[in-house]
């Protein structure tokens, strides 16, 4: 059995030839053969290139690369996609070692000038020896009790600095104004101001209150980034509170902290993707989004950032299309391990239209921070704005003419600009 992944590369050499150099750095070789380095061995344990597909050539290098300065080795600066399939029993059900398998060391190969990971496959039976998700689409839905259409979710504002009482008193708020999620921001975990220990009482304090007397349970993603065991103990006691879901800033916390997580807590598990830009936002270096979400599945978590359509972030529409999809395609083939995808980013009311296109779904989590807090008829009206958005996209109506008889819709465009 063995798995694939699929890589952008630029080089002055032949991109076959260190196609050749990844498959055996990655797998049982070295620069040159070794004693133990049996034909046997390499049978068995050697990576293989699938297959190189020539691009156009670069004008000039994307990095620069002190091993060719050292050589003379100058352009033409080559590129190709390289696909190399490795055997999975030189990895096991070994999160970290996969991704080190298939990153690595590669990003500093001296024969490149730029490489980048764009896609890593398992075949299903592998995938289900990791973690899949608890709750993921399906799970979440049944804890809000939305059966159709997207999941209305708003942002704690200010990002830090309220206290743990004030920020009860803004999730009563936004409760009451018809939310399905409220989430911390990635920036406030367990600060001195608003520690855990407070925080998550008292706002559980504020939803149960909620719930008792509209029947309606609100999902609140307390962000527990921590070390492994202060995570562990914060999300026992979401759990004691009554809680549903933790939400955990995955690149800095890493595979094995939020792998143990999962296993420990039955929580659902927001995943907030903050810092993926240094990995993506150049073309020839780092981790494409199909990758990044594949290797991120595996620890099992139920929703995954993919930024937002005309948002106020760096990548295109194209990009937060294709993460979306990514999110929604299984990986597993007897389980659901399907993840919601949350769009954020400057999303109101008028991003409805483009996202529906896009997309052709709801299986979503729509949040807003300013669509929502700031329209001029308060909070309720905020969210009311983005479900009569999405009620008038999904039956085919304009924004323009579902504002004329509502006014909460109306009073967003005028606002916040013209429907996307």
């Amino acid at each position: 059995m063995r798995f694939t992944a699929r890589y952008l590369i630029e080089t002055p050499l032949d991109p076959r030839k260190v196609a050749e150099v990844m498959a055996g750095e990655q797998s049982c070789g070295t620069f040159t053969r070794v004693a133990g380095e049996t034909d046997e061995l390499r049978e068995r344990a050697r990576a293989e290139v699938l297959s190189v597909v020539e691009l156009p050539a670069a004008e000039a290098p994307s990095l620069t690369n002190a091993w060719l300065t050292r050589r003379g080795i100058g352009g033409p600066w080559r590129r190709a996609e390289v696909t190399i399939s490795f055997p999975v029993a030189n990895v096991g059900a070994n999160l970290p070692t996969l991704a080190s398998i298939v990153a690595g060391n590669l990003f500093d190969l001296g024969e490149v000038t730029g490489l980048r990971l764009e896609g890593v496959t398992l075949p299903p039976e592998y995938r289900e020896r990791f973690c899949l998700p608890r709750h993921g689409i399906e799970g979440t839905r049944r804890y809000v009790g939305a059966a159709e259409g997207p999941l209305v979710g708003s942002i704690i504002k200010p990002n830090v600095g309220l206290t743990s009482e004030d920020t009860a008193s803004l999730v009563a708020t936004l409760c009451e104004a018809g939310l399905d999620f409220i989430k911390d921001d990635e920036i406030s975990a367990d600060p001195d101001h608003a520690p855990l220990a407070q925080r998550i009482p008292a706002v559980m304090a504020a939803v149960r209150r909620h719930e008792d007397r509209t029947g309606k349970h609100v999902m609140v993603a307390f962000n527990i980034t921590d070390e492994t065991d202060a995570m562990r103990r914060h999300a026992d006691l979401v759990a004691k509170e009554g809680g549903s879901c933790v939400m955990v800033s995955l690149n800095w916390c890493g595979f094995s902290a939020v792998e143990t997580l999962r296993r420990h807590t039955d929580l659902v598990l927001h995943g907030h993707r903050n810092g993926y830009g240094a990995f993506s936002r150049h073309e020839l270096l780092g981790i494409g989004f199909n990758a990044y979400q594949a290797l991120w599945r595996l620890t099992g978590v139920d929703h995954m950032h993919v930024h937002g359509l005309r948002g106020k972030f760096a990548q295109t529409d194209e990009e937060v299309i294709s993460s979306a999809r990514d999110c929604i395609t299984p990986m597993a083939s007897t389980s659901d391990d399907r993840v919601m995808p949350a769009f954020s980013s400057g999303q109101w009311a008028g991003t409805a239209p483009v996202t529906w296109e896009a997309i052709a779904h709801a299986d979503l989590l729509f949040m807003a921070g300013g669509g929502i807090m700031a329209h001029p008829d308060g909070p309720a009206a905020g969210v009311a704005s983005i479900r009569e958005a999405w009620a008038a996209t999904m039956r085919g109506q304009s924004l323009e003419e579902a504002a004329r008889s509502h006014p909460a819709l109306s009073h967003a465009l005028q606002k916040f600009g013209a429907a996307a």
